[in-house]
């Protein structure tokens, strides 16, 4: 069983989450709508539009679109940093393939984690550069760093993975946007599980940062409105190595489920808690650290436990050109796909656009994506770029899925899947 989720979101108005939940649905789905008005009959015009869509200027393009990366080589997100790349990279190379007058330069930078300024020093190198976006952070607390630095230079953040419901409301100058869903969503679905899989009492062990303490929050509110309780809810600070005390106050609880809501600390956190007798497969795993374990973790630590992950069930051929791009990934795509469509809909903008000025590229961001109700469905970067050079608008499905950004910069449609660990600490998509 899952949770069936809608979202309504109007351009003057922040999204309104509410939640049910239903038999046989295989993931979460958000979906919303905009207030556009309807689109009026088709234009002899090529470069007439619909709705709230700007016109696209007719004819080819010759641009030279330079990206920038701050994804996690290194700190607590690090094993997120190949799968992201590894989609950043195969996008630019299909959209330089496709060769339709628009060649993508990457430059690849560290984000570090917030323990560190490698992100300071990441993005004011690429600034120097004259990037027209940055894609990344993975970390919302590391985007909070650096989103002011970014957008105040007229230049697009384009975060994958970034998931806290803050960025929603943020003064970002219209430049700010990301694929991942808020955690108000993954929150609904953790919560919703939990419940659903017979917990009554419940215990929070969470990151202190703005991705932490929102998902907890959100986890908290629907496990609550489900009828169950709370019993304890533990905080640590990025780069706390003795946990000691969190643990102490969560075993005393005695809690049906512990939720882990950290990043790469659950390396640690996990093997104690479940040392000092909690059992392994009644925990609960978050985006942050849904990882492969079999390397770290006693065999059978976790066998049981559960996570939730945003992205849809990805097709076998994605996989195996992500695979192309990096063997190494083996079955860790977390966030690749996400990345693939950041790199894919901001060169997108960019030929609408007919402009590599980020500016320009934030204008047209949502319109590709769908946002404005307007285009043809297209699921690759050569027949978008073949329908804008007529002149016509285009909506972009990506790897993701069909992710149409609403005014504040998210999408608004998104799918969290539920995931299960095997004996050998490596997990699987169950619903």
């Amino acid at each position: 069983m899952s949770v069936f989720a809608k979202a309504t979101a109007s351009r003057s108005a922040r999204a309104v989450w509410t939640g049910v939940a239903l038999a046989g649905v295989s993931a979460l789905l958000l979906t919303a709508c905009s207030s556009g008005a309807p689109a009026p009959a088709e234009s002899e015009a090529p470069t007439e539009s619909a709705g709230d869509a700007l016109p696209i200027e007719a004819g080819d393009r010759d641009l030279t679109l330079k990206v920038g990366t701050i994804l996690p080589q290194s700190g607590t997100l690090a094993f997120l940093g190949p799968p992201e790349e590894a989609g950043v990279a195969l996008a630019a190379k299909e959209i330089n393939e496709a060769d339709m007058g628009i060649n993508v330069e990457v430059v690849y930078r560290d984000s570090g984690d917030t323990t560190t300024d490698i992100a300071t020093v990441s993005v004011t190198d690429l600034l120097s550069q004259d990037v027209s976006a940055i894609i990344g952070a993975a970390s919302s607390g590391v985007s909070f760093t650096v989103i002011d630095q970014i957008t105040a230079a007229g230049v697009v953040q384009f975060s994958p993975a970034n998931t806290s419901p803050d960025f929603t409301d943020y003064e970002d100058n219209g430049l700010y946007f990301r694929t991942a869903p808020s955690d108000l969503l993954q929150g609904e679905v953790l919560g919703n599980q939990i419940a659903e899989d017979g917990a009554s009492t419940l215990g929070l062990l969470v990151l202190n940062d703005p991705y932490g303490t929102g998902l907890a929050a959100a986890t908290k509110e629907a496990f609550e409105a489900a009828g169950g309780e709370v019993v304890a809810e533990e905080l640590f600070n990025t780069g706390d190595s003795n946990f000691d005390a969190q643990l102490s106050s969560i075993n005393a609880a005695n809690p049906d489920a512990v939720a882990v809501i950290t990043f790469d600390e659950a390396k640690v956190v996990v093997p104690a808690l479940v040392g000092s007798g909690y059992p392994g497969d009644q925990l609960y795993f978050v985006d942050g650290n849904l990882a492969d374990y079999s390397a770290d973790f006693a065999p059978g630590l976790i066998a049981g436990a559960k996570g939730t992950l945003p992205g849809p069930v990805l097709e076998d051929d994605f996989r195996d050109r992500l695979l192309e791009i990096n063997p190494d990934l083996g079955t860790q795509f977390s966030y690749g796909p996400e990345s693939y469509d950041a790199l894919m809909l901001i060169a997108l903008a960019a030929y609408a656009a007919n402009s590599t000025d980020g500016t320009d590229i934030a204008e047209y961001l949502r319109q590709v994506s769908g946002g404005t109700g307007d285009g043809e469905v297209v699921s690759n970067f050569a027949d978008a770029a073949k329908l804008l050079t007529e002149g016509q608008q285009v909506d972009y499905d990506g790897a993701s899925g069909p992710i149409t950004l609403d005014e504040h910069g998210d999408p608004t449609e998104a799918t969290i899947g539920i995931y299960q660990y095997k004996d050998d600490n490596t997990y699987e998509r169950i619903n």
